[in-house]
C-alpha cells in the first residue's frame, strides 16, 4: 500500500497559524509586486476563485478584503523537514516530492502501527499536535492512485482506495484528474469523446500512442490499475530555477541582462549549496500578453559557477527576436549531476577564467553570503547607479 500526504494550502496555513489574526481569513502568500502571482492560497481564499499562479491584481478583484503575505521559505522548509522526520518513523521508503508532499510505503508496516487506516489518522493527529498544520492523505496499491486519492476530500481529508475497488474507481474517474493531462492532451480527449479513464481502453495502443505520443501507452496501463512506479527513497531533483516578475513590462537589453545575471547568481549558489553539476541552461520568458517561451542549450562540459550559467542564458536571450515587451523573466538548470564526476577545464567567456576558477570565487562568495546574509555582497553590475 502506497501513502500520499499532501499538507493543506501548506504556505498559507503556516502563516495563519504563526498570525492569529489571519484565521479564517481570505489570505495569499505572494510577493509585494502587484504583478507578482500567487504561491499559495488558504481556502478561505479559494472559495473567491482565487488559485495558485493567477496574477495578484486578479485575485485582489476576485476578493475585496484578501490580505496578502509576503512568503518565508525558511520557515517552510523547517516545516517541511519535521514533516518528513514524521513519516520516517512510520516506514523507511519516504519520497518527498515536493516542499509539501510526499509517497511513503507503507507495505509490511502494519504489525508495528495497525491498519493502513490507523496509520494515516496518527500521521494526520502526530502533524498537527507537532505543528498545528492540517493534511491530506490518500492510500492505495498504486502510486498514481495514492496521489488521486490525497486530493479527493481536501482540507484535512482521509481517502483509502483498495483492490477490489480500483476497476470501478478508474472507470469513472474525470480523464482531466489523471496527472500529465493538461489542456493540449484534453482537446485530443474531447474530440475522442474520452470523458473518463476507462474510456481510454476504447482505443488500440498504436492509436493512443498517435494522439498522445509516450503518454498513450501509459494511460491505457493506468486505465486497467498498472503502474509499476515505486517509491524512490534516492529521489533525485530534475532541476533548480528561479525566476522573477517584473514591476514594469520591459524590452531595455541592459535591464534584462541584469536580472539574467541576478537569477544566474542565485542558481548557481543553490547548485553549489548541493554539490550538483548542470548539463543544461535554459531561460524562459513571459510577454506583456501573457504568452511565454523557453529556450536551452545542453553543454559538452557540466557547470556550476554562476558566471558559466549567466554567460549561457545571456547567449540565449541575444537569439531571442523581441516583438513584445517582457513581464517575467527566469533561468534554470537541468541534467543534473553530482560533483564527483570528471569535469574538463573550459574558458569562460570574456572573463578568461576556467570554470574550476569560477567555481573558486564563487564558493567564497557564497561562505560570506552564509555567514553574514544574501545582501551583504553583490555582482558589481547589480549595483544601482549614483545620482
Amino acid at each position: 500500500m502506497i501513502l500520499h500526504i499532501d499538507m493543506d494550502a501548506f504556505f498559507a496555513s503556516v502563516e495563519q497559524r504563526d498570525n492569529p489574526a489571519l484565521k479564517h481569513k481570505p489570505v495569499i502568500v505572494a510577493g509585494n509586486s502587484e504583478r507578482s502571482v500567487v504561491s499559495t492560497a488558504s481556502y478561505e481564499a479559494r472559495k473567491f476563485g482565487i488559485r495558485s499562479a493567477m496574477p495578484v491584481f486578479q485575485a485582489k478583484l476576485k476578493c475585496e478584503g484578501l490580505i496578502i503575505v509576503p512568503g518565508n521559505m525558511k520557515k517552510y522548509k523547517s516545516d517541511s523537514k519535521k514533516i518528513m522526520d514524521i513519516l520516517s518513523q512510520f516506514s523507511p521508503l519516504v519520497e518527498p516530492v515536493s516542499i509539501d508532499e510526499a509517497y511513503v510505503d507503507i507495505t509490511g508496516c502494519e504489525r508495528l502501527f495497525g491498519s493502513s487506516q490507523d496509520m494515516a489518522r496518527t500521521i494526520k493527529k502526530k502533524i498537527e499536535a507537532e505543528l498545528s498544520l492540517t493534511s491530506s492523505i490518500g492510500i492505495a496499491p498504486i502510486k498514481f492512485l495514492s496521489k488521486i486519492a490525497s486530493g479527493l476530500n481536501k482540507p484535512d481529508g482521509l481517502t483509502i482506495i483498495t483492490k477490489p475497488e480500483i476497476s470501478a474507481f478508474l472507470a469513472a474517474l474525470p480523464i482531466q484528474k489523471v496527472p500529465g493531462v493538461g489542456s493540449s492532451a484534453m482537446r485530443h480527449m474531447d474530440i475522442m469523446k474520452i470523458r473518463y479513464l476507462g474510456d481510454i481502453k476504447k482505443y488500440s495502443p498504436r492509436i493512443l500512442t498517435l494522439k498522445f505520443g509516450k503518454m498513450g501507452p501509459r494511460l491505457l496501463e493506468l486505465a486497467n490499475g498498472i503502474d509499476p512506479s515505486k517509491v524512490e527513497t534516492d529521489h533525485e531533483r530534475k532541476s533548480i530555477s528561479s525566476e522573477t516578475t517584473l514591476p514594469n513590462d520591459i524590452s531595455d537589453f541592459e535591464a534584462i541582462k541584469s536580472i539574467l545575471l541576478d537569477r544566474s547568481q542565485t542558481v548557481g549558489r543553490d547548485l553549489r549549496k548541493k554539490s550538483l553539476l548542470c548539463e543544461t541552461i535554459f531561460i524562459k520568458l513571459k510577454f506583456s500578453d501573457f504568452s511565454q517561451i523557453t529556450r536551452s542549450k545542453t553543454l559538452n562540459t557540466p557547470v556550476c559557477s554562476s558566471a558559466a550559467i549567466f554567460n549561457e542564458a545571456l547567449a540565449l536571450y541575444r537569439k531571442i527576436e523581441l516583438k513584445k515587451k517582457i513581464r517575467l523573466v527566469g533561468i534554470g538548470v537541468t541534467s543534473l549531476k553530482g560533483k564527483d564526476m570528471p569535469v574538463q577545464m573550459q574558458l569562460i567567456g570574456k572573463e578568461n577564467l576556467p570554470e574550476k576558477q569560477w567555481e573558486s570565487v564563487d564558493k567564497a562568495v557564497d561562505s560570506i553570503m552564509e555567514k553574514f546574509g544574501s545582501d551583504i555582497i553583490r555582482k558589481a553590475a547589480l549595483n544601482e547607479p549614483s545620482d
